[in-house]
């Protein structure tokens, strides 16, 4: 057996196991996947030299390997070096769990054998199956185990761009020297190598075989399929709502909670995220996932962002939420939990002693006008959720307290202004408590005295009928002073509730509608000071008006029926039809992406439109009934059942985003484009669900190349 065509094999199985670089990093993965295939190919080495060994070649290279997995990811559990009951035992885990724990943890995860394990096994069973099968002659079998292992690390991260292109080549290469190197029989049973040629033949196979996974599997501009996408950490603790517990802390207001030190450019400490209310009660996230070893900003974060820390010592909170910021970017010392669309903490085994870790996150900046004239985000995740039954009057307030405007940043400002100047903030003893819809009516309409936990239920209640996305958060407020030593310490007293409303490009922002916050904290580019700042700049109510819509679009706005001003793309259905006499399966699905191309390069209005056309025809290819005069919340009720919730939810996006786009005041802008897109992208991961067959009768299906029947 040629050495370099073992060494091949096992370096293929080695650039497999390298695709699974955005769940791990490719730092973590370059020693449990090299020395145990380095220890494979000495004792490969080692049976071709001693014939005796052949017949236990498969089981000794599996035992050397699984040594140099022991060796490199789970020293910890052995007794200088030599396995023990925790060794195996950590083994089994990695064969039954540790897959699953990836999947439910961020990306890229941290290293721990726990979560790391299946990868470096993987990769070893890959490796030593691809040995054996050398014994075979053909080269497309020897490397069949290690493209299976590309394959699995696809299906839970898909790889693109230049790292895609990179790893690609990089595998390509090493398959294409085992097609030259290994020895073939021929029909006559000669012995012989490939053709120089030839080594095209595997990059073909490679190449054909990595787009069919790229595009059935994993279509851009992300993974129509994911193993992650239904795996979340599971919560074993029932715990009370913090909500709750304000009133509660505000009558006790010595006991000390936690301290922190270190950044002071925060004016608040959120505990929980509650984005959903039913009428009666306020619920948190539940999509918790492991903590890897660093978060981004997240996708509607564009501005730029500074990277903050702080070391947090828990003492008086006893439930499993952590003290965390909008944006955690890493959390050092314990392993928690995350709640990735809301930025909650969660630990999973609180201790009974204090708890000490060491938050870092990340601080949006942007200038007072710049966030004065933003526009909302109504795809952010929880901003437009349901507010139960909201009793009649409550519509009629919202609109009076806003002169009747359009949703924007602007109208957030003026509702938080209403709320400041017509209600006061409960202080003393025996405060009123509660968040249902009959406490809030009673405080919006007869007593008008609350406590931040009605301020900012009511607000949020108020701003959702305005169709401003907004959530509620509880949690605390960095005190004025810091204690002796230069730490802060926040006590029950500093607890607080507060409304935050999604702006575009820079996420979710702090408001005050109770009119007490704490100004002696925060940086002055923090941005609660530049919300402050963006406060004193808002007109008087009677000087705020509605920013006129765009003169050439104004007809257009029907919610998303868009027929208007849209010209029918004659060349592309000719070239199409021409295409469809000799090759229409290339012809179509062609002519479908050159239209959705043209229609997302529009700009403003156009590029909005243009994306409630794409759905329509979306929906129309797999057969839901459209016309021409549909909107787009008609399309949300036709395709109920048909391609899923997130068929639905993609759609309700979208005619959100129409709104604002055309009736908000402020009018297109640069997210506006982006936003309508986006929501498409969800529209087409429903509809993906629906399996292979129906995608490709969808592609292929001319039919919808023409315009909808009215």
């Amino acid at each position: 057996m040629n050495r370099l065509t073992v060494a091949l094999i096992l370096l293929a199985a080695m650039v497999a196991g390298l695709f699974f670089a955005p769940v791990f990093g490719v730092a973590a993965l370059l020693a449990p996947l090299g020395v145990p295939l380095l220890l494979v190919f000495g004792v490969t080495e080692l049976c071709s030299r001693r014939e005796s060994l052949v017949p236990w070649r498969a089981s000794l290279l599996l035992v050397v390997g699984l040594a140099g997995v022991v060796e490199t990811v789970l020293y910890s559990t052995t007794a200088a070096g030599f396995p023990t009951g925790a060794t195996f035992s950590a083994l089994a885990d990695g064969v039954t769990e540790s897959w699953r724990l990836a999947l439910q943890s961020t990306w890229p995860a941290r290293p721990e054998p726990s979560t790391l394990l299946f990868v470096p096994l993987l990769v070893l069973l890959a490796g030593v199956i691809g040995v054996e099968l050398l014994r075979l002659r053909r080269p497309i079998l020897a490397l069949l185990p290690s493209f299976t292992v590309v394959v699995v690390s696809q299906l839970f991260q898909a790889l693109s761009g230049f790292p895609a292109l990179f790893c690609g080549l990089g595998y390509a290469a090493v398959a294409g020297g085992v097609f030259a190197l290994m020895p073939q029989s021929d029909a006559e049973g000669h012995r012989g190598k490939v053709p120089a040629l030839a080594l095209a033949v595997p990059a073909l196979v490679l190449g054909v075989a990595g787009a069919l996974v790229a595009n059935l599997l994993v279509p851009a501009p992300g993974p129509a399929y994911s193993l992650k996408r239904d795996q979340v950490a599971e919560l074993d603790a029932r715990v009370g709502n913090p909500l709750d517990e304000v009133a509660y802390r505000l009558e006790h207001p010595g006991t000390p909670l936690f301290s922190f030190r270190g950044d002071t450019d925060t004016d608040r400490w959120p505990l929980v995220v509650l984005d959903d209310f039913d009428g009666v009660n306020w619920t948190p996230g539940s999509r918790y996932r492991r903590l890897g070893t660093e978060l981004a900003p997240g996708p509607a974060v564009s501005v730029p962002a500074h990277r903050r820390s702080a070391t947090v010592t828990t003492s008086g909170l006893t439930g499993p939420w952590l003290p965390s910021q909008t944006w955690p970017a890493a959390v050092g010392g314990i392993a928690p939990l995350v709640e990735e669309s809301q930025g909650t903490l969660w630990l999973p085994r609180p201790g009974d002693g204090p708890q000490r870790y060491t938050l870092s996150w990340w601080s949006p900046e942007i200038h007072p006008a710049d966030l004065l004239d933003a526009a909302l985000d109504p795809a952010a995740p929880g901003g437009l959720a349901g507010i139960g039954d909201v009793p009649p009057e409550v519509g009629q307030l919202a609109r009076e307290a806003v002169g009747g405007l359009r949703p924007s940043f602007r109208t957030a400002l003026a509702l938080e202004r209403f709320l400041r100047e017509r209600y006061r903030l409960a202080t003393g003893t025996d405060l009123p408590s509660g968040h249902g819809w009959p406490q809030l009516r009673k405080f919006l309409f007869e007593t008008k005295l609350g406590t931040s936990e009605q301020f900012a239920s009511a607000y949020v209640a108020l701003a959702r009928t305005l169709a401003i996305p907004a959530r509620l958060v509880v949690g605390f407020r960095t005190p004025d002073k810091p204690d002796a030593g230069g730490g802060y310490t926040v006590h029950n007293g500093d607890v607080v509730a507060w409304p935050e409303v999604a702006v575009s490009g820079v996420g979710w922002v702090a408001l005050d509608p109770t009119g007490a916050a704490r100004t002696g904290t925060g940086g002055a580019t923090s941005l609660a000071a530049v919300t402050a700042q963006a406060r004193t700049q808002l007109p008087p109510a009677a000087q705020i008006q509605e920013r006129p819509l765009p003169g050439s679009d104004a007809g257009a706005g029907d919610g998303g029926t868009g027929d208007g001003g849209w010209t029918f793309p004659f060349g592309t259905v000719l070239i199409a039809l021409a295409a469809l006499l000799v090759a229409w399966l290339a012809g179509v699905p062609l002519a479908k992406g050159a239209r959705a191309w043209w229609r997302r390069r529009q700009h403003g209005i156009g590029a909005v439109l243009g994306a409630c056309r794409e759905v329509k025809d979306r929906l129309r290819e797999h057969r839901v009934p459209c016309t021409a005069g549909m909107t787009v919340r008609d399309l949300a009720a036709a395709a109920h059942g048909t391609g899923g919730q997130s068929t639905v939810d993609g759609l309700r996006l979208l005619a959100s985003t129409v709104d604002v786009a055309l009736w908000s005041g402020v009018g297109t802008g640069p997210h506006s484009g982006p936003q309508a897109w986006a929501a498409v992208r969800e529209v087409r991961r429903g509809l993906a669900r629906r399996g292979l067959r129906a995608r490709l009768l969808a592609a292929v299906n001319p039919r919808t190349l023409l315009p909808a029947r009215s």
